[in-house]
């Protein structure tokens, strides 16, 4: 080493003065204060992704916006549930996913870009030049122009054109990523082969049900037998009774606040119409029917032609005069709209597949043309298009009337509990709901999971009065129609219960403890004896009192009443034999025997008709499965290099029941 530095390098001294300036750093970033990535980042800021050890000192790391995970967050309960869109618990719990997957993104770019795998502005314009983009961006290889583009991407995603094409930049990457991660996967012929076989099996079989439920039944124990089981799991018991409480309280609804429910003046309704207007906007609309000629995933080319020729015969018929309506109530494979004559209502732009969408939006009214979808062919009418348009505050003063009234109702009922709350803190709960020509009223004890008939929601009350002591102070809690003022006045511990008292619980406890043993012992005697009464399944299950019944031809996914999925719960029939018996299967918590009646394989044709799109499958899934391993191995390195910085928060408290 010492003769390595003495040579007269000006590369190596460079090289040495930049460990020496290096290790300089470091010792300022450990022993000045605050220096580190571990300071407290911005509020914007939902976690920064260091790509380097180095980047957490250096300030080289990448951020993930928390205004931009609130937005994606609102925009998928939008599209998934938008009846929760103003549930702050479940849009906390979207944020949580959202920022997750969009901190694993920013780590994969790091990745890729450590990897050499890039995007460039021309590789996104051809991105958008294929797919169900280029069917709207570029109609006929035309580009439909800057005004549309913007409007299309406001329309479809929220976002702006330079977000938008900045997200396509970075699908782009992560898809070359996959495959530069995945390049090695591959899957045999024979693996193929097998796999289609295996999923294509059909069978049809009896199956003999040794019921839970009555063997359950048959466990009768004597009261002795009950109390030595009782007494035997004491610690069971011991706070077998839970703990119970007892509410003293008063409550209000909203037709009881001073005053009456307060009502919106014009000029607020007004300032909300301003405020809000672009929720009243209405986006382009159009009124459709159509026909569908289904097309099953992964059709040969034969099916495939079949439809198509199907669909063009009724197009015919429809072009001489025939009337859509009947022919889609007789031909129609979709259930949803055939019986209304093939009718669809308005959709919205950007709402139906992307075919049927440009379909609808681009045809001539009263045109009807041919269309194919990942559903098969469409016989597509458009009947009506409205533009879009914003509503006048005439046409939406009913909703926003509604609206103000619920938030002055709540802030109205918020303040009146809290002045309530006030007074019953000085004045006590009786002399304060007097002098409000108010109710008091004691519960009789209730267990946390309990319920207050007398009013129309007392959960919030009840978790309330749980976390509280007995004579602390006055609280308020809402009842879903204005609010409960109430105190803990009594507390019953939780405690060991009698025998007599706990009597019907120990005798279900007991049945639960020997149902198990008793079900798979004559599940196994049924078995035994069918293969004993050569295969006479019908006559064994007679004299031990099962109930015998018969599945159709169902394959691997196939659901049989009373049995599950054949694949999951029994997949050892798709190896026998006909003639064979099969159990115990143990099949939505009953015991069941099976005999095979009949065993349907694919031919080697079928295997090779299918034998492409079959690989293409488990290729894809073997690619993604790979490429998931190593998404998870790479974050959990960055996690364990604490290289993922959280901003703690945003996080907020965690959701119950998340």
């Amino acid at each position: 080493m010492i003769r390595f530095l003495q040579r007269d390098n000006r590369v190596v001294k460079a090289f040495f003065w930049v460990i020496i300036g290096a290790a300089s750093v470091s010792m300022c970033v450990y022993l000045i204060p605050g220096l580190t990535g571990a300071s407290s980042t911005s509020a914007d800021t939902y976690a920064v992704i260091y790509p380097h050890w180095y980047s957490r000192y250096l300030g080289g790391g990448e951020e993930v916006s928390q205004q931009k995970v609130e937005q994606m967050a609102r925009q998928q309960i939008q599209q998934r549930s938008p009846q929760y869109a103003g549930n702050p618990m479940i849009l906390q719990f979207f944020e949580q996913q959202v920022g997750q997957q969009m901190v694993q993104q920013q780590v994969l770019m790091a990745e890729a870009e450590k990897l050499g795998v890039h995007a460039t502005d021309q590789d996104v314009i051809a991105f958008l030049h294929s797919g169900s983009f280029g069917e709207y961006l570029f109609p006929k290889g035309q580009f439909v122009g800057d005004d549309k583009y913007t409007a299309f991407v406001n329309n479809q995603f929220q976002m702006s054109v330079g977000d938008f094409e900045s997200e396509v930049k970075k699908e782009i990457v992560r898809r070359r990523l996959l495959a530069l991660i995945t390049a090695a996967v591959t899957v045999s012929d024979q693996e193929v082969r097998d796999s289609y076989r295996k999923q294509n099996i059909k069978v049809k079989f009896d199956y003999a049900i040794v019921s839970a439920d009555d063997v359950r039944k048959t466990i009768n124990p004597s009261d002795a037998d009950l109390e030595a089981y009782f007494k035997k799991n004491t610690a069971r018991y011991s706070h077998g009774v839970p703990e119970e409480r007892s509410i003293t309280y008063f409550a209000f609804t909203p037709d009881q606040l001073p005053g009456g429910v307060p009502q919106p003046s014009q000029q607020e309704i007004q300032q909300y119409f301003s405020a809000h207007q672009s929720e009243y906007t209405v986006p382009d609309q159009a009124k459709s029917r159509h026909i569908l000629i289904s097309v099953p995933a992964g059709a040969d080319a034969k099916t495939d032609a079949a439809a198509k020729a199907k669909a063009e015969g009724l197009l015919k018929q429809i072009q001489g005069g025939a009337d859509f309506a009947d022919l889609a109530k007789k031909n129609s494979d979709d259930p949803g709209s055939k019986d209304k004559g093939g009718e669809l209502g308005f959709a919205r732009k950007g709402t139906m597949v992307p075919e049927f969408d440009s379909a609808i939006f681009n045809q001539k009214i009263g045109d009807t043309k041919i269309v194919k979808s990942q559903f098969g062919y469409h016989i597509v009418q458009v009947e009506e298009r409205q533009a879009g348009h914003t509503q006048t505050i005439s046409e939406v003063l009913p909703t926003i009337q509604a609206t103000l009234i619920r938030e002055k109702a709540a802030q109205a009922e918020d303040s009146y509990a809290k002045q309530l709350t006030a007074e019953a803190g000085k004045n006590g709960l009786a002399k304060t709901a007097a002098a409000h020509h108010l109710e008091v009223t004691t519960t009789a004890p209730l267990p946390r999971q309990g319920t207050i008939t007398t009013l129309p929601d007392g959960a919030q009350m009840l978790a309330k009065a749980f976390e509280a002591k007995q004579g602390d102070a006055p609280q308020a809690a809402p009842t879903g129609e204005g609010y409960a003022i109430f105190q803990v006045t009594g507390i019953t511990p939780a405690h060991a219960p009698t025998f007599a008292d706990w009597k019907s619980h120990v005798l279900d406890d007991y049945r639960d403890q020997q149902l198990p043993a008793l079900l798979s012992a004559k599940t196994l005697e049924l078995a035994a004896k069918a293969k004993a009464d050569n295969g006479d399944l019908a006559k064994a299950a007679k004299e031990l009192g099962a109930t015998v019944k018969t599945s159709d031809l169902v394959g691997d996914t196939g659901q049989v009443p009373e049995f599950g999925q054949v694949g999951q719960v029994a997949p050892q029939l798709f190896d026998l034999k006909v003639g064979d018996i099969a159990g115990p299967i143990t099949a939505e918590k009953n015991g069941v025997v099976a005999k095979l009646l009949d065993k349907q394989e694919p031919s080697a044709d079928d295997i090779a008709k299918n034998f492409d799109h079959t690989k293409d499958q488990m290729l894809q899934q073997r690619r993604d499965d790979a490429f998931n391993v190593f998404t998870s191995s790479v974050e959990a390195q960055y996690k364990k290099d604490k290289r993922i910085q959280i901003n703690a928060k945003s996080q907020g408290p965690a959701v119950p029941g998340m």
